[in-house]
């Protein structure tokens, strides 16, 4: 017979804003008690309750900023807020050791049509459709890129500092999601990678550019850039316009 397990000891939790989705309807926006025996770390509590720890930024015990090795005691009240990459908390303590000095984002393989939109915003942005989670999950540690995925599951990985968890809805409502909760307009610097292969654009004379160009495009365009992986040319048609309108509606509510 294994030795008895300890005494049962209970914490209470409070989610915030979207940390409610990852939660039962009826626990939502309410304390939730949660029964647990020690010792524990807070970590695996939390994702008992079903939150991926990559979108928890500030945890606060009895009032006191913590971090997920936490080892909870009987009678914690602890409080979780989803990421402030847009807000400054710096006098608490963040979940992460740091915030990421470039954003940068490795998607996953349902995520294509808005890793190619976050390249025509300017963002280091990698995707295969091929690549397995483990490799996701390695890729984002060692270069410390913000997995985007739709697995809540492998958000959890131990291993992940930085995720966000992206529903199942069409492209254009995850992008207006991803915009928003990262403050993405002012880091964006659009038209400055190819949306094919995610490297640098930049810009080549017409003289050396003009055997891979349509006899029609070299009549009404004077600017043009080429992709310094893929060599794919690029210039500012009708589909430029129509793009630029696009990032502008996004951007519109943060000016």
């Amino acid at each position: 017979m294994g030795a008895p397990a300890g005494p049962v000891s209970r914490v209470v939790f409070r989610c915030y804003q979207e940390l409610n989705d990852f939660i039962a309807p009826q626990r939502r926006k309410r304390d939730v008690a949660l029964d647990f025996v020690a010792p524990t770390r807070l970590r695996h509590l939390i994702e008992t309750l079903g939150i991926p720890h990559t979108e928890i930024e500030l945890i606060l015990v009895n009032g006191r900023s913590v971090d997920l090795e936490y080892r909870p005691e009987d009678g914690d009240r602890v409080s979780l807020y989803p990421m402030f990459e847009a807000l400054d908390v710096t006098p608490l303590l963040r979940v992460r050791a740091s915030p990421l000095r470039e954003i940068r984002f490795v998607a996953d393989a349902h995520l294509g049509r808005l890793a190619r939109w976050l390249r025509l915003m300017g963002f280091d942005t990698l995707f295969r459709g091929d690549w397995a989670d483990s490799e996701l999950v390695e890729i984002s540690s060692r270069e410390h890129r913000i997995l985007l995925t739709r697995d809540k599951a492998l958000l959890m990985h131990r291993a992940l500092t930085h995720g966000c968890y992206l529903r199942a809805q069409p492209m254009s409502r995850q992008l207006d999601y991803l915009v928003i909760r990262l403050d993405l307009c002012g880091t964006m610097r659009p038209f400055t990678r190819c949306m094919v292969c995610n490297g640098r654009l930049d810009e080549v004379d017409r003289a050396r550019i003009a055997a891979d160009l349509p006899a029609g495009v070299l009549r009404t365009q004077d600017r043009f850039w080429r992709c310094s992986s893929c060599h794919r040319p690029y210039w500012r048609g009708s589909h430029y316009r129509r793009l630029l309108a696009e990032l502008e509606r996004l951007c519109a509510p943060s000016g």
